[in-house]
Formats: C-alpha cells, structure tokens, sequence
C-alpha cells in the first residue's frame, strides 16, 4: 500500500505513521528524515541541501522531489510506504504522480481548538529534552523533569500564537492539496481527534477491509 498522510500539527501524524509502518512493515518517509540522512551521507544532493538550509532557505521542489524520488526507489519502499510531509505543493503532487502510483491519501481531521490544547500543554526540559504534557503526561513535580531534575518550559513553537500560526500556514498550504486528491478519488478521511487506537482502527477499516 503507498500511502500519503496529510494532516496539521498536533494530529498525531508522525505517530501514526509510524505504528501503521510497523504494523504492516512499510516504511514512513519524511522529508525531514530524507534531508538530514542525504546530508550525513554528504551525497551530492546532500551537499546542496546542507548548503541552502545553512543559508536559512527553504529547499526548492525540484530537489525534494529528485530526493524523494531516490528515496522511494529502494528496495524497503518497492511493496509499500507512507509519505508524511510530502508532497506539500500541486507541483510536488504532480511530480510524485509522474513515477509512483499512490494508492490512498489519508486525511487526519481534527479541531483547531484540540490542536492548540494537544501543543499548547507541552512542556519540554531545557536540559535533557524530555517531553511532558500537563494532561496527558504530567511531571511529578510541576515544572521539574522527572528523568533529571531540569526546568521545563514551553517551547516557543508550542506557545498558542504560534500554534494558531502554524495551522493557518498549514491550511492555506494543504487545502488545494486535499481538493487534488478528493478530484481523484484518493482523499480518505480519519478522525484525529480521538485516541491513537481508535484512528489506526478506522485506516485499517478503510484500506484494508
């Protein structure tokens, strides 16, 4: 099954990638993880990735889909995989479409206000980098980390303006994507909102039933 996940921060996307690869031993492939893999193994691609995001630049499409493209030729990827966070773009889109064949796009819906409370609850240790949530995964001492005594704080990304930030970028960016895929009768929809298990149930209900 070759798969694309599309979803905002906060909808649990990685997570959920990653535990359906597993359970049905497909790989999940991340930009984040293509680029930071072609710069440790200073390809030539790599070189020119390490080279513009050390300008602060964004990567342009023609060098994340030649990237991709690799990526998806090896053998690991040949039965199956999932894309999380590609393609981003109508061009990326198209080039994808140009030498794979995607069997379903899944499409995590979820409420801005869960998002905000999922991020905005985080806390993260300035010295070892644990993450907390004052919900879901509480410290024992507030504002201390219980692996090694370090503060906690909010991580700028995780502050509630930037948050609402990150959601209208990611609306603004993915809408035209998510009318791409239901024109071809790809868009699949999955409910983000509620627990992990229940969601992965729903996708194995939808694509593999």
């Amino acid at each position: 099954m070759k798969l694309i996940f599309l979803g905002p921060p906060g909808a649990g996307k990685g997570t959920l990638a990653g535990l359906v690869g597993k359970q049905h031993k497909i790989p999940q492939i991340s930009t984040g993880d293509i680029f930071r893999e072609a710069v440790k193994k200073q390809t030539e691609l790599g070189l020119k990735v390490k080279s513009i995001m050390e300008r602060g630049y964004l990567v342009p499409d023609e060098l994340t889909i030649n990237l991709v493209k690799e990526r998806l030729s090896r053998e690991d990827a040949r039965k199956g995989f999932i894309l999380d966070g590609f393609p981003r773009t109508i061009p990326q889109a198209d080039a994808l479409n140009s030498f794979q064949v995607i069997n379903a796009v899944i499409n995590f819906q979820i409420n801005d206000d869960i998002v905000i409370r999922r991020l905005s609850g985080r806390r993260t240790c300035r010295s070892c980098g644990a993450i907390y949530h004052i919900e879901n995964r509480p410290p024992k001492t507030e504002g201390i980390c219980d692996n090694c005594g370090g503060e906690l704080y909010v991580r700028d990304d995780d502050r509630v303006d930037s948050i609402k930030k990150r959601i209208e970028v990611y609306k603004n960016q993915t809408e035209p994507l998510i009318q791409y895929y239901r024109e071809k009768y790809l868009l699949k929809n999955v409910d983000a909102s509620v627990s992990v298990e229940h969601s992965i149930e729903e996708m194995n209900r939808i694509l593999w039933t």
